[in-house]
């Protein structure tokens, strides 16, 4: 008899055909499988519609019923992750392109950690032009130094400002809304409850 770990092991390895092969025969472990290759993927665009993680665990959940009760549909034309990512969410919740808005809020949070986190001089003079709209003039008025001073301190603030984003939106973005351990878990274990297939 395969052990459950190499059994697993065994069906991590398996390209999608074969497992929505297997997922038809009713193998749970087919199904978690599948389930535990998207999780991360499908929670993160539900999570950033819905703004809330218990909603977005539900939506996922009953996206996965929803397309598993019309798994035989799939011919493997595309892949599945693009097959499975076609979720119905919630009408009031799509007004905005869910992977747009998750991208801006994340730029905006780092934007405004980027400023806060420059020297003085150089962010009076970011925010006054950058943030404010106000014209080199008005800034210059403002600060009462000369217009040239303002372009020069505002050229470094960008540069300061644009190499701080450099060194964080990746990892930022790579860890947004992480989604594994008990979570994807309990999520795999629920949906497979809703199949009749707990294991």
């Amino acid at each position: 008899m395969v052990q459950p770990a190499v059994r697993k092991a065994n069906l991590a390895a398996l390209d999608d055909a074969e497992l929505v092969r297997r997922a038809l025969d009713r193998d749970a472990d087919a199904f978690a499988t599948i389930m535990q290759r998207h999780n991360q993927r499908l929670y993160r665009i539900a999570r950033s519609v819905l703004r809330n993680s218990a909603e977005a665990e539900d939506a996922v959940q009953d996206a996965y019923v929803a397309a598993f009760s019309h798994l035989a549909s799939y011919r493997g034309e595309s892949p599945l992750a693009a097959w499975l990512e076609i979720i119905q969410f919630p009408s009031s919740a799509v007004s905005e392109d869910p992977e747009k808005t998750m991208a801006q809020r994340q730029i905006l949070q780092l934007v405004e950690n980027a400023t806060d986190a420059l020297p003085e001089v150089y962010r009076v003079v970011f925010v006054t032009r950058v943030i404010e709209g106000m014209s080199v003039e008005e800034t210059a008025d403002l600060l009462r130094i000369k217009p040239e001073t303002v372009k020069t301190r505002l050229h470094r603030a960008r540069q300061l400002v644009r190499d701080q984003l450099n060194k964080q939106i990746g990892p930022v973005l790579m860890d947004a809304f992480p989604f594994a351990g008990q979570r994807c878990e309990r999520l795999t274990a629920g949906v497979l409850s809703r199949l009749g297939l707990d294991t």
